[in-house]
């Protein structure tokens, strides 16, 4: 039994199998030996100095271990597990205390870390319970700092240290490791009693049970000395998972704070809050500690940080995280039409949510269009493992995915949508673009130059600073990097000058010259050439070689659109296009060109531009201002009926995939898919507007039936080691 004013104390020391000192428990080695005595703090009377070996599951000891406890694998494999020598523990202690007299005690160790770093997290893997007792104990450091505020900092204090202070003449080689370090404290703890200190133990650390969630608001002050970033979380960890992994240390109330990425899915990283900055460094002595089999790295993180994933100013979401201690849901996927009765039926009275109708908190964009996620809160862990139950059953016609979630996550959510849409739409459901006033160049001049070796993460910065004073004279939009058919960077890039002769004078002053730890060759070539290989071709020695694309009856004069610079499709656009994506039949009327006032792009041919180069203008103009101007509806209907081509073709369907590994082809995605008649025309990999992999792809399928069958069957498959999201568009 413990108290907080406990007429005892039961001096605690504890080492591991690993680091020593300072560095106890830093490296996840496992508790090899307990030593403690009960020590009365009213008569000054002592009880019996018990020693414990520890049985550890990894017997293997560090050089260090060996040399300063003297202790060996063949002693510690006759000893008991740990969860067995603290049940011994408790019973030694009750026993001791019976003798006493006494009948309530706390822990007085020396320092945190054999409580905060070593107890509480083992236990913690080995799945059992501490008793209370392990919840509040005394800092001998600390009280020693107090009763002599001249020593050393708490900080730099050690049992020798604060014995040679008081001038208690100890020798440490008379006794074995841990009985020397206990009877010493014990001696220090009499010192600090005498009349001349004075010394009451009244104000003992504490181990907080559990985390409590609740919301931040972004006028909160957050001291950055506080706050950790954690990184390599499993996509599925809850604030609980962390809160467990941060086990022995008190996180603050709602300090867990899981990050998304721009498409609102959690990225794998959490800002974590700590009450004090104490428990905020030894939160990262667990830098690469394991959850599971992952280790997690620990770094510092600012207050300002926190705030912006945690904070929210919503009034509809502080009432909504008003009510404490629940445990919060996330559901995605919602049928845009559904309502707060549909989805409480599709819970069902299995898993009440709290307040009913309150307990549900729909996520909308500014304009009121619903998202298709909500959060809900559950008063007990029953009801919400009831619900997490319900993972991927249908509401109307889609499934629906339901995760653990956060206050921090509701909020960052709430923000992200409530201030722009994550990802842009667009209204139109195909690509109509008002040609811009510039074209890339074509014909025969040598107006052009060709960037080849560049480094892989250059960007356009990059090139421009690569350029020094020519830059002057590139022409507006004249910057043009090239992918290859995986979407990645192929090293090259071109550049349309004003002139052949500034054409010529930049190969010669540029070419070999150094960009990062790479040269760059430069050579003078000319429009049709830079077109030819923007189209999938290639330059070699030989001449030119022909895009290397399989698509049916594409002949030139379709090829007209793409004289604009803007005829590269950027992946944000062609996501919610997907009528535009889908495979058409060729007419002969289909070839037409389109009057100057629209132009529209083949859905083959966008897709042949989407998978071999991508289109950067170079400043002022960004992407969004180029080739996404909405068309008159008139001029639309113009085009379409100069054109003949039907504007919404729909002979097949289009599957959505999400959660791609960046790494991710062609290749793979054909392999995921095998035994679905696909080829790589009905691939599309998408890209952001820096030229990245976004981690998504459109796929058409031959049929609306073979896609449906493919959703049911992929759907939550792994490719590589991440789990592929599929929907139906």
């Amino acid at each position: 039994m413990t108290a907080s004013h406990s007429d005892s104390l039961v001096v605690l020391f504890g080492a591991t199998a690993g680091a020593y000192g300072a560095k106890l428990g830093s490296d996840e080695r496992e508790l090899i030996l307990l030593v403690w005595q009960v020590v009365d703090l009213h008569s000054k009377k002592v009880g019996t100095l018990h020693k414990s070996l520890v049985k550890a599951d990894n017997l293997e000891l560090s050089d260090q271990c060996q040399e300063v406890s003297g202790l060996t694998p063949e002693g510690l494999s006759k000893a008991e597990p740990l969860d067995r020598v603290l049940q011994q523990f408790s019973q030694l202690i009750s026993s001791d205390l019976k003798l006493l007299g006494r009948s309530s005690y706390t822990l007085c160790t020396d320092g945190q870390l054999l409580i905060r770093q070593v107890l509480h997290p083992e236990a913690s893997k080995k799945n059992f319970l501490l008793s209370d007792c392990f919840y509040s104990f005394y800092d001998l450091r600390k009280e020693f700092h107090t009763c002599y505020p001249n020593s050393a900092p708490v900080k730099d204090q050690t049992i020798k240290s604060m014995a040679d202070y008081i001038g208690l003449e100890t020798d440490e080689t008379e006794e074995d490791f841990g009985v020397w370090q206990v009877k010493t404290m014990v001696a220090i703890i009499f010192s600090m009693l005498s009349e001349t200190c004075n010394c009451r133990f009244t104000d003992p650390e504490t181990v907080k049970y559990k985390y409590e969630t609740g919301p931040c608001s972004k006028s909160e002050a957050v001291d950055s000395e506080t706050v950790i970033r954690a990184r390599g979380l499993p996509w599925q960890s809850s604030d609980q998972d962390i809160a467990r992994f941060f086990k022995g240390l008190n996180i603050a109330k709602g300090g867990v704070a899981l990050c998304l990425n721009a498409q609102g899915r959690r990225n794998g990283e959490a800002l974590v809050r700590f009450v004090n900055p104490e428990q905020r460094d030894l939160a990262l002595e667990r830098h690469k500690h394991h959850m599971g089999s992952r280790y997690i790295e620990v770094y510092k993180a600012t207050g300002e940080e926190f705030l912006k994933i945690a904070g929210g100013t919503s009034n509809e979401v502080a009432q909504f995280l008003s009510k404490e201690n629940q445990v919060i849901i996330r559901m995605r996927g919602l049928p845009f039409t559904a309502t707060l009765e549909d989805v409480l039926g599709f819970l069902g009275p299995e898993c009440p949510v709290t307040g009913g109708k309150e307990g549900l908190l729909f996520v909308k964009y500014p304009d009121g269009r619903p998202t298709g996620d909500a959060f809900v809160l559950f008063s007990c862990e029953e009801y919400a493992q009831n619900a997490l139950k319900k993972h991927k059953e249908i509401l109307g016609k889609r499934y629906i995915e339901l995760f653990r979630s956060t206050a921090a996550e509701v909020q960052q959510v709430l923000n992200r949508y409530l201030s722009t849409p994550l990802i842009p739409t667009l209204p139109t459901p195909i690509i109509p673009v008002i040609p811009p006033p510039y074209t890339i160049a074509a014909g025969s001049i040598r107006d052009c130059v060709r960037l080849r070796g560049l480094p892989y993460t250059a960007g356009i910065d990059d090139i421009l600073e690569f350029m020094g004073d020519a830059t002057a004279d590139i022409k507006p939009h004249g910057v043009h990097m090239v992918l290859n058919q995986q979407g990645r960077p192929s090293g090259d890039a071109f550049i349309q000058m004003k002139s052949s002769d500034r054409a010529f004078l930049v190969a010669q002053k540029c070419h070999k010259k150094m960009m990062k730890d790479r040269y760059v060759e430069v050579f003078q070539c000319s429009g049709e050439e830079m077109n030819f290989v923007l189209m999938g071709g290639t330059l070699n020695r030989s001449g030119l070689s022909p895009p290397p694309c399989k698509l049916p009856c594409l002949s030139p004069p379709a090829y007209a659109a793409f004289q604009t610079a803007a005829a590269v499709i950027p992946a944000e656009a062609a996501l919610y296009q997907p009528q535009a994506l889908l495979s058409t039949t060729r007419t002969p009327q289909a070839s037409a060109a389109a009057p100057p006032t629209v132009t529209y792009y083949p859905a083959q041919a966008a897709q042949l531009y989407m998978n071999y180069t991508a289109y950067y203008p170079s400043p002022p103009v960004s992407p969004t201002t180029v080739g996404y101007i909405a068309a008159p509806p008139a001029a639309v209907a113009a085009a379409a009926s100069a054109t003949h081509t039907p504007m919404l073709p729909q002979p097949g369907a289009l599957v959505r995939m999400q959660g791609l590994p960046y790494n991710t082809g062609m290749k793979e995605i054909l392999s995921f898919f095998q035994g679905y008649q696909l080829h790589t025309d009905s691939i599309l990999v998408l890209y952001n507007f820096s030229g990245q992999p976004s981690g998504e792809a459109l796929v058409t399928f031959p049929s609306l039936d073979l896609a449906k069958k493919a959703v049911a069957e992929k759907n939550g498959r792994l490719l590589g080691s991440r789990y592929i999201e599929l929907y139906l568009v």
